[in-house]
């Protein structure tokens, strides 16, 4: 299925009820999970899960439930990780968790009101944040692990947790001390220098973002 298929499947999500929502993320999921490096089925499943989001802050009975929200959210977020860990060196499994992440940070793991975080947001730690990222240092950690081998897969694998792992402490700046922590200031610099070798421009983005 080519990207204007796709394009205009994402233009129909707007118009879809929340049960079609659903009804097209268990659909598409085995079609996503069979194309991994394709990354319009994972960009038609990120706008149906904002139209989940969306959904959440319309009153009357058009709004969903959050419990049955975050349920699907965290289902997305341990399904990708499976992924990650299958398919090494995947772009568009990491591309796609970054938005699972932030958005479950966002709307799940630090916003309990009724109102939709905004934008820019400062996030607060608590106990549910911090098993997150203790969960992401681990995947990081055994990603950044690249036998002797010529696969370049590996390689690569260990580049884009770097570069997760480094978008992540925008978010989430005590991520630092917490990577310090449980992997060591060699680690961390080993991090580092992996984006600084394959993509120093990105790096200094980041950094100085």
């Amino acid at each position: 299925m080519n990207y204007r298929a796709w394009y205009h499947r994402c233009w129909l999500v707007s118009y879809m009820t929340i049960e079609q929502v659903i009804q097209e993320l268990n659909k598409s999921k085995r079609w996503a999970g069979l194309h991994v490096a394709d990354s319009s089925c994972f960009h038609y499943r990120r706008r149906l899960m904002l139209k989940i989001l969306e959904s959440l802050y319309v009153k009357g009975s058009s709004a969903y439930d959050k419990t049955e929200a975050r349920k699907i959210w965290k289902e997305e977020l341990d399904w990708n990780e499976e992924l990650v860990e299958r398919y090494v060196g995947r772009e568009a499994l990491w591309l796609h968790r970054r938005f699972l992440s932030l958005n479950w940070i966002m709307y799940f793991a630090c916003n309990h009101s009724d109102a939709s975080p905004e934008t820019g947001e400062s996030i607060i730690m608590n106990e549910e944040i911090a098993i997150f990222i203790d969960n992401e240092i681990r995947l990081l950690d055994s990603s950044m692990t690249v036998p002797d081998t010529k696969f370049e897969d590996f390689q690569a694998q260990a580049l884009h947790a770097a570069v997760y792992t480094l978008w992540l402490t925008k978010s989430i700046p005590v991520l630092w001390r917490m990577l310090e922590e449980k992997l060591g200031t060699e680690k961390v610099k080993c991090v580092l220098n992996t984006i600084a070798q394959e993509r120093p421009s990105l790096l200094h983005h980041l950094v100085n973002v």
